[in-house]
């Protein structure tokens, strides 16, 4: 009730303060006639104040986002359902939907009434030009009596969360040579190669598939058999994104961290749906460790991109010490490392250099982005750089070949489709003239 009444409408209040000094008027003159006027005039918005307050946890909502997930500069659909769940009818309804700056702002409506177990079906349209992860939510609800003199705000707590990824840009449908390494319990194509009778078995573990087992070497054995796992030629590789802020120059879309973001998601996407078993690595060290598109792979890299930021750190030794300790194990030696970086300095690129370990394939995305000759230029950063200074792109992928890295780079993700075919031929690199 004190809710409602510090809800009193500017024509509440008068009324309220109209009543009670006639009123008071009317004991002091001795007026009954005086007295009858203010008492209705005092119990009119008192009366509103009370319907309001009973009628405010009588709305229902619910909110559909279509889809909960998209890149920058598409648009989704807000869907939202407010239900009279009363036996009466509701009054003058305001609805506000609260929506981030960055999507629009805010989705405003008006009901004139909802009859009883009446249902409003409401739709507005979002879209961000920024990636990130945004609340939407939650409704509130204005009600208001028919005589205006009482409006309760009623905050619905439902909300739901819209992420908004990085661009995507598709990439042609080429492999990457040195991408494949091998997986399963037996030699490469034994089994696949095998019939039903001529399959090697093993004894049965916890957690094997029923479905394997092996009745014929159950029986000759005495003991439960499985068959073993053929043998599959499995995608496994790392994905590595440079996120130091001294590696990367300018804001906004146009800055080169976002074409880096951009370029990884694209890459990272491309990748999984080729059916790679992936990891996402930054100069931290890892973020996600290697799953198949099976796990959700694509959706969980969409995710991490949407909020990744540029960090303070200003070295790259957590990061080559995670990929050293993927690449650097056997089994996974010869798999598929693909590192986007910002600028790298001669030393940060001899460092790089070293982590590839193996015959695996090595491609470095180098993102100049659209200021970074410019800062180059004032910051002393040329061909031959020193170790603290960024080094040209050029310098850069010199030192990257020269250990067996493919080198492409690009000024925005968009220049990503015209190289990629060139980083999966084998024994070729291509750098992209940036002028």
């Amino acid at each position: 009730m004190r809710r409602a009444l510090a809800g009193l409408t500017t024509r509440g209040r008068s009324f309220v303060a109209a009543g009670a000094t006639a009123v008071v008027c009317a004991f002091v003159l001795g007026e009954r006639d005086l007295l009858r006027a203010g008492v209705l005039v005092l119990v009119l918005p008192l009366l509103c104040t009370l319907a309001v307050a009973r009628t405010r946890y009588r709305l229902a909502c619910a909110r559909r986002l279509d889809p909960p997930r998209l890149p920058v500069g598409h648009e989704a659909r807000v869907d939202l359902r407010l239900e009279n769940v009363s036996r009466l009818p509701s009054g003058l309804l305001m609805v506000e939907d609260r929506v981030p700056y960055a999507l629009g702002g805010r989705a405003r409506f008006v009901l004139d009434r909802i009859e009883p177990h009446g249902k409003r079906e409401l739709g507005y349209r979002i879209r961000s030009d920024v990636r990130g992860r945004y609340r939407v939510g939650p409704l509130t609800v204005r009600l208001a009596d028919p005589f205006g003199m009482v409006e309760l705000l009623r905050s619905f707590s439902l909300s739901d969360t819209l992420t908004v990824t990085p661009a995507i840009v598709p990439l042609p449908s080429e492999r990457l040579s040195g991408a494949w390494t091998g997986g399963g319990d037996s030699i490469a194509g034994a089994v696949s190669a095998a019939g039903e009778d001529d399959v090697i078995p093993r004894e049965y573990r916890h957690g094997d598939d029923l479905r394997r087992v092996h009745w014929r070497s159950t029986a000759r054995h005495g003991e439960l058999m499985v068959r073993r796992e053929e043998q599959h030629f499995r995608s496994s590789g790392t994905l590595f994104l440079d996120t130091r802020r001294a590696a990367h120059w300018g804001d906004g879309v146009a800055g080169s961290f976002e074409q880096a973001v951009s370029a990884a998601a694209s890459i990272g996407v491309h990748l999984v749906r080729a059916g790679l078993h992936l990891r996402f690595v930054t100069d931290a060290g890892e973020t996600l460790p290697a799953a198949s598109a099976d796990g959700g792979f694509e959706g969980l890299l969409l995710d991490t991109l949407a909020v990744v930021r540029r960090s303070k750190g200003a070295s790259l030794t957590a990061g080559l010490a995670a990929l050293r300790g993927r690449t650097g194990q056997a089994k996974d030696a010869d798999g598929l490392v693909i590192a986007v970086f910002g600028a790298l300095s001669a030393e940060e690129a001899r460092s790089v250099a070293a982590a590839r370990r193996g015959a695996g394939t090595c491609v470095a995305v180098l993102v100049e982005g659209y200021g970074h000759a410019g800062h180059a230029a004032r910051s002393g950063g040329v061909a031959g750089g020193g170790a603290d200074g960024p080094a040209s792109a050029e310098t850069a992928a010199g030192l990257l070949r020269a250990s067996g890295w493919r080198v492409v780079a690009i000024r925005s993700a968009a220049d990503l489709p015209g190289v990629w075919a060139q980083a999966g031929r084998a024994g070729e690199d291509f750098v992209r003239d940036g002028a």
